[in-house]
């Protein structure tokens, strides 16, 4: 597999990372498919405490026992649950971020995390105390790195000079708007992004026609999505489509890995797969962004 730097870290991360919101809750069926990915070079594992309140976490740190120093382990926190509310809600306070990556620290049954990520972020946040408990977890040793996850160009840019060392954002041939100005904004900056949502739901891979709904996604039109995903069909040659859209968002230099979820071991060798493939020709590249009509924040810029 791979590897890229992230950030100006001395953290090195696969190329293809695994994002486990969609792993099973079955134990067993969910090692079958984290152990397949970690077997084939997989060393960015990434979850979250929003994951099904937690249990995400347990069943990430039950899988990795025993290989926790071969992973790069990251987590994600901000959103608060307290027994008697009816939803999460956000909270990105100091004494709570704190609170809560310890939290993750215990289910994941580890004692540092190397990557600790904001799940979210809006501008009207307390960001200078979020970034101050961010810093402090990382000076006490329980965190080697942080970052923020998020689309917010505005959110994004308060946090540059925090020391973080990634972003985490939904990049694809769909929703091409860290294309816009992030992008190469981080990649200036020496912040690595982690790509999610590379196939966009599904919708760019071979049965993309059954999984976009009617309506479309982002400003797309059903129409839309499915002439992107015809032109990735037609580059089958190179491979399939799921793979290509995943060399797609790994084309930008700022890009350190693309966190590809999979929900059995069939698609972790097909995500796998795309590093066996040439990376695309900026002619290969510059096709396939003509099959997609950017499309651009209209907000929170």
């Amino acid at each position: 597999m791979k590897m890229r730097r992230l950030g100006k870290s001395d953290i090195h991360v696969s190329e293809i990372g695994f994002g486990t919101m969609s792993l099973s809750e079955n134990i067993e069926e969910a090692r079958l498919v984290l152990e397949a990915g970690i077997e084939k070079g997989m060393n960015y594992v990434d979850t979250a405490d929003l994951y099904q309140f937690g249990k995400n976490e347990e069943i990430v740190g039950e899988i990795i026992k025993g290989r926790r120093e071969q992973l790069v382990l990251a987590s994600k926190g901000g959103n608060h649950w307290q027994e008697g509310r009816d939803d999460w809600y956000w909270d990105p306070s100091k004494a709570y971020i704190k609170e809560a990556c310890k939290n993750s620290l215990r289910r994941l049954g580890t004692d540092y995390l190397d990557v600790y990520q904001l799940h979210g972020g809006t501008i009207d946040d307390p960001i200078d105390e979020t970034i101050e408990a961010f810093q402090e977890l990382k000076q006490e040793g329980f965190i080697r790195a942080f970052g923020i996850s998020s689309i917010r160009p505005n959110v994004i840019k308060e946090y540059a000079d925090s020391g973080m060392t990634s972003v985490m954002m939904q990049y694809n041939l769909l929703d091409r708007r860290p294309e816009e100005s992030m992008l190469d904004f981080l990649h200036q900056n020496d912040i690595g992004v982690i790509v999610r949502g590379p196939i966009a739901k599904g919708m760019l891979t071979e049965k993309s026609g059954v999984k976009t709904p009617e309506e479309g996604f982002l400003d797309y039109t059903k129409g839309e999505v499915q002439f992107a995903a015809d032109a990735l069909a037609a580059m089958r040659h190179l491979g399939t489509p799921a793979q290509l859209a995943i060399r797609y968002v790994l084309h930008h230099p700022a890009v350190s890995s693309v966190t590809a979820g999979a929900s059995s071991v069939e698609q972790v060798l097909e995500n796998v797969g795309a590093m066996d493939l040439p990376s695309l020709t900026d002619e290969e590249y510059e096709k396939l962004q003509r099959s997609s009509q950017a499309i651009v924040y209209e907000q929170h810029r």
